[in-house]
């Protein structure tokens, strides 16, 4: 009996230490699932920010690659933009030296033809009354007009010259010889004046003249063969009229083959005796 109230009491004592492993294990068990849950939200956070870290770092790869794309094409726009000044700065350059060279080609063209009025005497007067006594002018693939008191052959520049050049083509002589040998017979003593004309197009001659230089050049070949030729010798003169007279509007390839020209004009005046 004894020995069994001995074991009573020792199961008594040892009740209470049982019941505390017993929380103690629960609370640890609380505890660890409490981590986990916790460990797992970190987890997760974690990813979060990794994708947002790569997002950001991919978007800042992008806004490099666009800001050095933007620094290139500005780079290339500054390189156009001091093209562009150079080439403005070319052109006024240009532009000046041109007004020069036409100022100089004007004082050229006056004085050549007061140089050939000198040698010809050609004083060239209006005379309308005589407009009847200047018979018709016709050659087949020709063109001629009446202007006034003034009969105009026109020579297309195209069969005389080269484009761009002021030096006959062997082709033109024969044009300037039929059309002259027709002139001398149907006009013997009248004046007459050898006139270049271009079209509207800008054009540069191997002089480094324009337009207007040109036509006095081509002019002055075709008046240059005529007295090499003894034709018309003492009754001519010549003039260069740049494409300040068309014939027709340059709005077409075809307006301007007609416009570009060199005109054989005779004027009723008849030369002096002796000429």
């Amino acid at each position: 009996m004894r020995v069994v109230a001995i074991a009573g009491s020792l199961l008594l004592l040892a009740a209470p230490g049982l019941s505390g492993c017993a929380n103690n294990s629960y609370a640890l068990k609380t505890q660890n699932q409490t981590l986990q849950q916790q460990q797992l939200t970190m987890q997760q956070r974690n990813q979060e920010l990794q994708a947002r870290a790569t997002t950001l770092d991919r978007d800042n790869q992008d806004l490099e690659t666009l800001l050095a794309q933007t620094r290139q094409q500005s780079k290339v726009l500054e390189d156009q933009l001091g093209a562009v000044r150079d080439q403005l700065a070319t052109a006024t350059a240009q532009l000046g030296q041109v007004r020069d060279e036409k100022q100089l080609s004007d004082k050229q063209t006056e004085a050549l033809m007061a140089s050939t009025r000198r040698q010809t005497g050609a004083k060239i007067t209006a005379n309308s009354s005589l407009q009847r006594n200047l018979p018709g002018f016709n050659l087949p693939g020709i063109e001629t007009r009446t202007d006034g008191d003034v009969v105009r052959i026109e020579l297309p520049a195209a069969r005389l010259f080269q484009s761009g050049s002021t030096a006959l083509q062997p082709t033109a002589i024969p044009l300037i010889d039929m059309v002259t040998a027709e002139i001398a017979k149907t006009y013997p003593d009248q004046k007459i004046g050898v006139e270049g004309h271009t079209d509207s197009d800008f054009v540069r001659s191997p002089s480094g003249g324009d337009n207007q230089s040109l036509s006095v050049a081509r002019a002055t070949a075709v008046y240059q063969y005529l007295i090499s030729r003894n034709q018309f010798t003492g009754r001519m003169y010549i003039a260069g009229h740049g494409s300040n007279q068309p014939v027709v509007s340059n709005a077409t390839a075809a307006g301007k083959a007609r416009n570009n020209r060199v005109e054989l004009v005779v004027y009723p005046d008849k030369a002096a005796a002796g000429r």
